[in-house]
């Protein structure tokens, strides 16, 4: 195992030191051993290393703030084994990881493969909204909802063993990290970037997976030059448990025809031995999409402004822009920032406008003090003057930043005592029924 520090992961070893390495990610919720029935066969031709996500089977608890972090600490973790090229199959997180390799470190992956997963999983408010339960009422709820995720009924039904097993896998899992998944996943969009994926790719899925569909495994197909779809008859969520063979044969065809030998070796190293090194297709260039080239006169007047326009200010208004919407989503979810877009029209879309840019981009993102205090001084000021809706709005944004239902009803029990008992008491009803509907378990 790996050493339990912050920049590394937890990982186990199966298979001949001298083979080409072949490493293993895990779904979320679930440890390494979600692959063990693939490890005898697997293990005959490939090193195999699987690893666990933090705070997963036991692993040290240091919560990953993204995707791109949980590849960083994989590579970490391969540099410290002198692992330089290998091969990469991944289940749905795990996918996740794998193509943030593919796509910042291309020459470090030979052969990919993306197991129920997507490019974007879901939406960003269900991922939040998941994490606002967990933080509410712990890792129970989630673990319960496992068998209709993971597996189709007749597999639940039929072994209930597993069942019980993926069950308390869930349960067992650190909740904070859990929660700083569900965080990542929901930050987590590659689609303008598929084309950038230059390896040879594997797309798996379930055909009855209900979390990953085979639309999204479509999509991935579709952007990523070199990839291929197979679908699993009597698969959902977690494949590579309730289908073994048919995975395990898949990823053994894949990696057998894309892993190619190479006469210059590339120095991929376990415990001091030398294999051969990975040939990876080469990477296509990033071409923009939907760029629409301007006419003359327009080309010609926003010369003229930029121009007349120090540099800097326009580059301030362009990223308290961009920093506010990013921000103003995070908070407040894309449901509602869509549903206010969507209203805007030419009376109110300056007003729209003049919030992402100010509110969100430019006091929302000061340093001075948390999102979780900032909440708190909202909820506060807003159920002091009564703006009940804007309330609601914020009690949901309250609990994503990470306020419980108990330290929310403690900020409204102080704003009764010095904002005044009927300000309060339109407050609770509000943030009663915001909470109800925030923290039900899923399913």
């Amino acid at each position: 195992m790996s050493e339990e520090d912050r920049t590394t992961l937890k990982y186990l070893v199966n298979g001949p030191e001298d083979g080409p390495v072949l490493v293993l990610g895990p779904a979320l919720g679930t440890t390494w051993h979600m692959w063990d029935r693939q490890i005898p066969e697997l293990s005959r031709h490939w090193r195999v290393l699987r690893f666990d996500l933090p705070g997963h089977g036991g692993a040290p608890a240091h919560p990953a703030s993204s995707v791109a972090d949980l590849a960083d600490r994989l590579l970490a973790t391969l540099d410290q084994l002198g692992i330089e090229r290998f091969g990469y199959a991944g289940c749905s997180i795990g996918g996740a990881v794998g193509a943030e390799l593919a796509l910042r470190h291309p020459h470090r992956v030979g052969s990919l493969a993306l197991v129920s997963s997507s490019p974007r999983f879901g939406t960003a408010d269900s991922f939040r909204q998941r994490g606002v339960v967990v933080r509410t009422n712990g890792l129970d709820p989630i673990a319960r909802a496992t068998p209709e995720r993971w597996f189709t009924p007749a597999f639940a039904a039929a072994q209930p063993a597993i069942v019980d097993w993926a069950v308390q896998m869930v349960r067992t899992t650190d909740p904070g990290c859990y929660i700083a998944a569900c965080e990542a996943l929901a930050a987590f969009d590659i689609r303008p970037e598929l084309g950038r994926i230059g390896v040879p790719t594997l797309v798996v899925a379930g055909a009855d997976d209900q979390v990953t569909p085979a639309a999204d495994a479509r999509v991935l197909v579709a952007g990523i030059a070199d990839a291929r779809l197979a679908l699993v008859p009597g698969a959902s969520h977690l494949a590579p448990v309730e289908q073994p063979m048919a995975v395990t044969d898949l990823l053994v065809r894949h990696f057998s025809s894309s892993w190619q030998s190479s006469d210059q070796p590339t120095g991929m190293t376990l415990t001091g031995m030398t294999s051969t090194g990975v040939t990876a297709a080469p990477v296509p260039p990033l071409r923009p999409v939907g760029a629409t080239p301007a006419s003359g006169s327009e080309a010609a007047g926003f010369a003229e402004f930029a121009e007349s326009v120090p540099e800097p200010l326009l580059d301030a208004r362009a990223d308290a822009y961009d920093q506010g919407i990013k921000v103003r989503r995070e908070v407040l979810g894309d449901a509602h920032v869509d549903r206010a877009q969507s209203l805007a029209d030419e009376f109110t879309g300056d007003f729209q406008d003049f919030l992402t840019r100010y509110a969100w981009g430019e006091v929302w993102t000061r340093p001075g003090i948390d999102r979780r205090t900032r909440s708190v001084v909202t909820l506060t000021a807003l159920a002091a003057r009564g703006h009940l809706d804007e309330l609601a709005s914020h009690t949901r944004a309250a609990l994503r930043n990470g306020l419980t239902p108990t330290e929310i009803k403690e900020v409204l029990l102080h704003t009764g005592v010095y904002c005044g008992v009927a300000a309060a008491n339109s407050a609770f009803a509000v943030a009663q029924r915001i909470i109800r509907e925030e923290t039900s378990p899923e399913g």
